[in-house]
C-alpha cells in the first residue's frame, strides 16, 4: 500500500513537472515568436503573441514589455483622435504591469512621469488629475522629469491657479523648484560641452564618439533655454512687483520672525528689482537681524548701490557671494559684481569675477559675451602692431562664440558678434602680407591670452 502511495505522488510530481515544462517552452517559443516580429517592425503579427505573454508569461522576459511599448507607441501616433485614449491607456497598463513584474529592472520614477506626460498629451482625466500624476512622478524622484514634463507640471500648476484651485503663492514656489531643477540639468550638460569645447579650440579632433556627445549636449542646451523661456512666459505678469508687493505685504507682520519666509521672499523681490519699495528695505534688515546670510548681505548690496555707495554695495555683494551656496545665485552676484568693475574700466578685476560667475555656472553665456565686449575693447591698447591689436579681435570672436553654444537663448546676438568681430579682424590679404598665417599671437596686456592666426 505505502509502494503504491509513494508510486502515485511520484507520478502526480512528475506530471506536474512536466505540465511546468511544457509552460515554458510554449513561453519561450511564443516569445521567441513575438520579439522576433516585433524586432522586424512587424507589429501586427506581434501583438497578439504580446498580449499572450502578458497574460501567461508575465515574469518571462522583460522584453515582452519594451516590445509591448514600442509597438503601442507608434499604435498612439498614427491612431485617430478618437481612439488615443483607449491607446494611451493599454501604453499605461503596459507602464504598470512592468514595474510590477521587473520592479528591479524599471526606472518607476521614469515610468510615473511616463504615463503623466501621457494623460496629459491625450487628455486624460481632468487637469487636477494630470497635475497630481506629475507632481506624484517629482516628489517621487525630482531626476524623473525631463526638460517638456517639467514644463508641462508647471504650466498645469498655473492653469489651476488661474481658475481659482490653487494659490498665487503655490506658482512662486513652483517656479523656484522647477527653474533649478532645469538649471541644474542646464549646467550639467554645459560642463561637459565646455570641455569638449576646449579640446576644438586647442586645435584637436574630436572622437565620433565626443562628436555625438558634443551634438547632444547642444541639442539639450537649446531644449532647456526654450523651456526656461516658455515657464517665464507662463509666469508673465503674476512675478512682477505689482502683484508680489500687495500679497507679501498682508503677510508681512505674521511672518516677520520666520527665517525661511523672509529668505523667500527677499529673493523674489530681490530678483524681480522690487528694491525701491519699502517693504524690501523692511524684509532685507528684519532678515539680516534674525540671521546674516547671502540673501541679507545681497539685499543690504542693493540698498547700497542704489544710494550710490558702490563702495559698500561691493563689500556686501562679495560677501553674499562666499555665503551663498545655491550655484546659480552666487553666480548671478558674481556677475553683478564683475559688471561694476566693468563699467569702472578695471577689466582684469572684472573678467576674474565673470569667470566666477561661470564657474558656478557653465552656461551662463551672457558672463562669456561682457569678456569678448572687454576685449574688443581693448584692441587698440593690446599688441605692438597693427596686425597685432586688430588680433585681439579673433580673441574676442571666440568668448562670443563660446557665448552662443553653451546658451543657445543668446545664440542668435553671440553669432552676430562674433561676425563683427572677425570683420574687423586681419583678413587673409592682411595674413598673407605680414606672413602670419598659423602663428601664434600673445597679448601682454591684461588680456594675457594667446590667438592661433588662421591658416590660409
Amino acid at each position: 500500500m505505502k509502494t503504491k502511495l509513494i508510486l502515485f505522488l511520484s507520478g502526480v510530481l512528475l506530471g506536474t513537472g512536466a505540465l511546468q515544462a511544457q509552460a515554458n517552452q510554449d513561453c519561450a517559443t511564443t516569445a521567441a515568436l513575438a520579439y522576433s516580429d516585433a524586432k522586424a517592425n512587424n507589429y501586427d503579427a506581434a501583438w497578439p503573441r504580446i498580449e499572450t505573454l502578458r497574460k501567461d508569461c508575465p515574469t518571462y522576459h522583460i522584453a515582452t514589455f519594451q516590445y509591448g511599448e514600442r509597438i503601442l507607441k507608434d499604435r498612439l501616433e498614427k491612431a485617430p483622435e478618437g481612439e488615443k485614449k483607449a491607446v494611451a491607456q493599454e501604453l499605461i497598463n503596459i507602464y504598470k504591469e512592468r514595474l510590477q513584474h521587473f520592479p528591479a529592472k524599471t526606472d518607476a520614477g521614469k515610468v510615473n512621469a511616463d504615463i503623466a506626460q501621457l494623460m496629459y498629451d491625450v487628455q486624460m482625466g481632468t487637469t487636477e488629475e494630470q497635475f497630481e500624476a506629475f507632481d506624484r512622478a517629482f516628489k517621487a524622484d525630482p531626476n524623473s522629469l525631463n526638460a517638456r514634463s517639467l514644463y508641462t507640471y508647471f504650466y498645469l500648476l498655473v492653469e489651476l491657479q488661474d481658475a481659482g484651485k490653487k494659490d498665487l503663492q503655490d506658482v512662486f514656489d513652483m517656479y523656484d523648484v522647477v527653474t533649478a531643477k532645469l538649471e541644474e540639468q542646464e549646467n550639467e550638460t554645459a560642463e561637459g560641452l565646455a570641455k569638449l569645447m576646449e579640446k576644438q579650440e586647442a586645435g584637436e579632433e574630436l572622437t565620433d564618439k565626443e562628436q555625438k556627445r558634443l551634438h547632444a549636449y547642444e541639442t539639450n542646451l537649446k531644449a532647456y533655454s526654450t523651456v526656461k523661456g516658455s515657464i517665464n512666459a507662463k509666469l508673465g505678469q503674476r512675478a512682477d512687483c505689482d502683484n508680489l508687493i500687495p500679497l507679501y505685504s498682508k503677510d508681512f507682520e505674521a511672518k516677520k520672525g520666520d527665517t525661511e519666509w523672509l529668505k523667500r521672499v527677499n529673493s523674489r523681490l530681490s530678483a524681480k528689482d522690487c528694491t525701491e519699495d519699502p517693504l524690501f528695505v523692511k524684509v532685507s534688515e528684519a532678515l539680516h537681524k534674525l540671521e546674516p546670510s547671502a540673501s541679507s548681505a545681497y539685499s543690504l548690496g542693493q540698498l547700497a548701490e542704489s544710494e550710490g555707495k558702490q563702495a559698500k554695495a561691493l563689500e556686501y555683494y562679495n560677501q553674499a557671494a562666499q555665503l551663498q551656496k545655491d550655484p546659480s545665485t552666487r553666480a548671478n552676484i558674481y556677475y553683478r559684481i564683475a559688471n561694476q568693475y566693468k563699467e569702472k574700466g578695471q577689466f582684469g578685476q572684472a573678467r576674474n569675477f565673470y569667470r566666477k560667475a561661470l564657474d558656478s555656472k557653465p552656461s551662463f553665456g551672457r558672463a562669456y559675451l561682457q569678456i569678448s565686449s572687454m576685449i574688443a575693447q581693448s584692441a587698440n591698447n593690446c599688441g605692438d602692431t597693427a596686425f597685432e591689436k586688430r588680433a585681439v579681435y579673433w580673441k574676442a570672436a571666440e568668448y562670443a562664440d563660446r557665448a552662443g553654444r553653451v546658451d543657445p537663448s543668446i545664440s542668435s546676438t553671440a553669432n552676430e558678434t562674433a561676425a563683427a568681430y572677425r570683420g574687423r579682424a586681419p583678413q587673409r590679404s592682411d595674413i598673407f602680407q605680414n606672413d602670419m598665417q598659423g602663428k601664434t599671437i600673445t597679448f601682454s596686456c591684461w588680456i594675457g591670452e594667446s590667438v592661433r592666426v588662421p591658416n590660409l
